[in-house]
């Protein structure tokens, strides 16, 4: 069988393949600690279930507009006006079967061949290899741990070029963790004001922030940037709901909705009836105070796991501002971010994200999103490891 060109250039997700071989190990009865998903270990919040049920019970197990119903597009768009100082109609979002899922439809719609996508790195897995799937060209700005691993104006300038078309912010970082404050996204904007660069802005992790840090949405800043920018968010992260599959994108280009939901239409259709239904209570605030204790145990967890991870002898790794992650700094130890991980598996069972999934070697993400307990025992595994190095 002769497979397109197209599908041959996408890769594996590596974040994926290594969660999915630590499970299999497991499963064969391998003592195997994983810090590897990019999942909140919590369930997800009893109103949420019990509005799935009712939706089931009482039949609204059918078909439903492409997009989403309008009750949950009126949930999302009172949901970004309220908390993100976002103005978005209903009829400027899409709801989509996550926040990937709504990634892909974006950059089918956007790139063409030979288009350039700015990237910041390290990045999250999947952005390059959507940006190659369609034709595109990724443009990778690479950043600096004193900086917080975040990219600065004259970066910015030094990477567009007249082929540039789109920049890819994400706050809080995937795999970082590092949170862009209002100036620093004003600083970028100054940069791309007088351009037409559009600017995929994902927010996927924006409840998931410490310390008052506070976030701010790259298109509140003003109407130009929210014109130039999508929107993209969801469920998965902030309300433990990863396995419902609720992701949505949202821009002031109507003509760029419709046709993300002509392109939906012809493959996915309508996300579950039953999530949309449940998804409407988990925007309005009925989640809120589960949402505000998933985000106290977050940052109990991560002062635990930045603090044990700080003591191992030749690791050093930053204090996240925001997500569920710790990007390990290992280069005292191996450069080779793939081969450390390989080894730490087969010879204490810990299951860690090589940094260069990310793009960047001499880097692991910890992800701590996990008990306590399970964080104590791997990161004394991994310090076990490095002493008998």
């Amino acid at each position: 069988m002769k497979y397109s060109q197209r599908i041959s250039t996408l890769g594996e997700s590596l974040t994926i393949a290594i969660s999915s071989l630590a499970r299999d190990l497991k499963a064969q009865g391998k003592d195997i600690l994983s810090f590897s998903a990019g999942e909140p270990d919590f369930d997800t919040p009893k109103i949420i279930k019990d509005e799935a049920i009712r939706a089931i019970n009482s039949g609204f197990t059918k078909y439903t507009q492409v997009g989403g119903i309008n009750e949950l597009l009126v949930a999302i768009s009172d949901k970004l006006k309220i908390q993100n100082n976002l103005n978005y109609e209903p009829n400027e979002i899409i709801v989509s079967n996550g926040a990937k899922h709504s990634l892909f439809n974006v950059f089918a719609a956007l790139v063409d061949s030979g288009d350039e996508v700015i990237i910041p790195s390290p990045y999250w897995v999947t952005y390059p290899e959507l940006v190659g799937y369609f034709g595109g060209k990724s443009v990778f700005i690479e950043t600096d741990e004193d900086d917080d691993f975040k990219i600065n104006p004259n970066q910015l300038k030094s990477a567009i070029t007249s082929k540039t078309k789109i920049l890819i912010l994400t706050s809080p970082s995937n795999p970082t963790g590092m949170v862009y404050s209002k100036d620093e996204l004003l600083a970028l904007y100054d940069v791309i004001k007088d351009t037409d660069i559009i600017v995929i802005s994902d927010e996927i992790y924006e409840r998931l922030v410490y310390d008052n840090a506070g976030f701010t949405s790259i298109g509140s800043i003003n109407d130009d940037m929210l014109n130039r920018t999508i929107t993209i968010n969801g469920l998965s992260k902030s309300v433990a709901m990863t396995g419902w599959r609720m992701g949505y994108a949202a821009s002031k280009d109507k003509t760029l909705i419709k046709m993300l939901n002509n392109l939906q239409s012809q493959s996915t259709s309508n996300i579950n009836s039953i999530t949309q239904k449940a998804s409407i209570f988990a925007l309005n605030g009925d989640a809120n105070m589960d949402i505000d204790n998933f985000v106290s145990a977050f940052s109990e967890r991560r002062n635990l796991a930045h603090k044990l991870i700080n003591n191992v002898k030749l690791l050093d790794v930053r204090l996240p501002q925001g997500a569920f992650y710790l990007f390990i700094n290992i280069k005292k130890v191996n450069l080779d971010s793939m081969a450390f991980c390989k080894d730490l598996l087969e010879k204490e069972g810990v299951a860690l994200v090589p940094g260069i999934a990310f793009g960047v070697d001499g880097y692991v993400r910890f992800s701590f999103a996990c008990s306590e307990e399970q964080i104590k025992d791997g990161i004394k595994r991994i310090d076990r490891y490095i002493a008998n190095l």
